[in-house]
């Protein structure tokens, strides 16, 4: 009989909740304002713990421009936050960077290394970081290996795991995931994600990119109302059939603005298919 996998939520998954957002990107590293890009909202990021747990999920994934600030004091409250709630911080979704870019890619591992820092002052597992922006080619291939060897390493050295995943086109397709890995020389792990990939090989693409992945964004299609079932159970068993056993983290993205209550939908659906 197969395990119940380990469940978590996503920031993301709440950003209509959660409402506002502080832009911290490398082109832009300050103490931003907050913005109104998702309306004022209906709870902090100090709530968000509890609204996890109240769903029976022990596990959370947070979005770095949803952290107002990382001043010392804020991130202990975050900390507690997430320790009352017996919650814990599973990534850190760093959302910002290219280090495919030969213009960039150094200001941008500065960058990301700062914010690998502040994961392992919340005391993340993982940091999750973006491969790269540009076209696969070889040359921008190598360099995201060389800077993902690199942040590997920074994360080694603060216990916090680095991850990357198939977004943007750098990592189009499961040849250019493997490419990329190849030349990887340092501890980095991938982060497989249902919404990533899409179109007639969709499910054969999942189950070649699993292999390699230690973590799992298993967002529902929600774009007709309801879960597509047929779909998520497909990723699902694509992601199994590949000897994937890690936790699975709930992405809701669709038209309803109860989020918890899809989230609930997902959570009930993997659970079920798992019982």
């Amino acid at each position: 009989m197969p395990q119940q996998p380990p469940l978590a939520v996503s920031s993301w998954s709440l950003h209509r909740a959660l409402g506002l957002a502080w832009y911290n990107r490398p082109d832009n590293d300050v103490e931003p304002k907050a913005e109104e890009t998702w309306g004022k909202g209906s709870m902090t990021l100090l709530e968000f713990p509890a609204a996890v747990a109240s769903l029976g999920i022990d596990r959370v994934e947070i979005c770095s421009f949803h952290i107002r600030t990382r001043n010392p004091a804020y991130l202990g409250e975050l900390s507690a936050a997430l320790a009352a709630s017996g919650v814990t911080l599973q990534t850190l979704l760093i959302e910002y960077g290219d280090i495919s870019n030969p213009e960039t890619a150094e200001r941008d591992l500065a960058w990301i290394e700062r914010w690998i820092d502040t994961a392992a002052i919340l005391g993340a597992e993982k940091a999750r970081v973006i491969a790269g922006k540009s076209k696969p080619t070889q040359e921008a291939l190598a360099l995201s290996a060389a800077g993902l060897s690199r942040l590997g390493r920074h994360g080694a050295s603060r216990g916090v795991e680095i991850v990357t995943e198939n977004w943007f086109d750098l990592l189009a397709t499961p040849a250019d995931v493997d490419a990329l890995f190849r030349q990887i020389d340092g501890p980095v792990g991938l982060n497989g994600d249902f919404g990533n990939w899409d179109g007639p090989t969709k499910y054969a693409d999942l189950r070649a990119i699993f292999p390699r992945a230690v973590c799992c964004h298993a967002k529902g299609d929600f774009s007709s109302g309801a879960l597509d079932d047929a779909d998520y159970g497909a990723c699902l068993d694509a992601a199994t059939e590949a000897g994937f056993h890690g936790p699975y983290t709930l992405i809701y993205d669709g038209p309803d603005p109860d989020e918890l209550g899809h989230l609930a939908i997902e959570r009930d659906f993997i659970r079920g298919r798992f019982a």
